[in-house]
């Protein structure tokens, strides 16, 4: 196994952390809420064979810069991010990102073609198809109600109550029932939550682009200065479709915003599928590769 190693780019204005395997051509893993480059650690030494495999703390997470200003975590500066971090890695990467990873990949391979090689999506949805459905669809409308609770002054209060109990729920819950996670896995996110500004930097990312159901006086376009773009770098979307917060709604008419598309739906997954079927999802991601 490639041994992981650690280290700090200082790009667009933030130090982001990282962890890296392998040598070899790159692919940049990017992880979301409320997770840190662990999550990736099993994609790091898997992936760290033949490539240059690295896994971000993005900003406002983990070891990574924690901006005060909610300016900072809006998606055309998280993009950019993404976007000196590859300028730092020098080629181009495969990108792989899920849930707000899988969001701000997204808005960079619109940006950005130049820079991705290749574009793997594990349930994250394209801004302007969850914002059809967040228009259109009462069921989606539904599952994103707890996104009106992570942008509330309340949300840190009620996440971290308990030694984060609803967060170790959320995202750990069914893996340590099951035997997937363990209680090491357990005790390193309880450490990366536990850092100073950690939480509110997550948070953040809700905050700064008002995502969710909409609020009394809310814009219906949080990013009205992001133009999208129709994306022609080829994209894999995996999707776990037992997800009760992301529907599969969001995979309806994508093909209308990237040219060379392929979707793989996991019927017996969900949110988190990446602890969950890790090997499927590196075998996806593999086969995608060989292409």
């Amino acid at each position: 196994m490639p041994a992981i190693q650690h280290g700090y780019a200082q790009v667009n204005g933030v130090r982001l952390h990282y962890a890296e395997a392998g040598r070899g051509e790159p692919i940049l893993f990017v992880h979301g809420f409320p997770e840190f480059w662990y999550a990736w650690k099993d994609q790091l030494q898997a992936f760290g064979r033949d490539h240059r495999a690295v896994a971000l703390d993005m900003r406002g997470y983990n070891l990574s810069s924690k901006p005060e200003s909610l300016d900072g975590y809006r998606l055309p500066r998280l993009a950019e991010d993404l976007y000196a971090f590859s300028e730092y890695l020098g080629d181009p990467v495969t990108l792989v990102g899920h849930d707000w990873g899988g969001v701000a990949a997204w808005v960079f391979a619109m940006m950005h073609p130049e820079r991705v090689r290749r574009l793997v999506i594990i349930n994250a949805p394209h801004p302007a198809i969850f914002r059809r459905e967040l228009a259109d669809n009462p069921a989606q409308q539904r599952a994103s109600q707890y996104m009106a609770l992570f942008r509330s002054p309340e949300a840190e209060a009620v996440l971290s109550a308990d030694n984060h109990a609803a967060l170790v729920d959320r995202v750990m819950g069914d893996g340590l029932r099951r035997g997937y996670l363990t209680k090491a896995d357990r005790d390193a996110y309880l450490e990366a939550w536990s850092r100073p500004g950690a939480l509110t930097g997550g948070l953040n990312w809700y905050r700064a682009n008002q995502v969710g159901p909409l609020l009394p006086g809310q814009s219906a376009d949080p990013a009205p200065e992001m133009a999208l773009r129709v994306i022609e770098v080829p994209t894999l979307v995996i999707w776990g479709m037992q997800d009760t917060a992301l529907l599969p709604g969001n995979l309806d008419g994508l093909d209308e915003w990237v040219t060379d598309l392929t979707i793989e739906r996991v019927a017996d997954a969900d949110h988190w599928i990446v602890h969950q079927k890790g090997d499927q999802v590196n075998a996806l991601i593999r086969g995608f590769l060989a292409r």
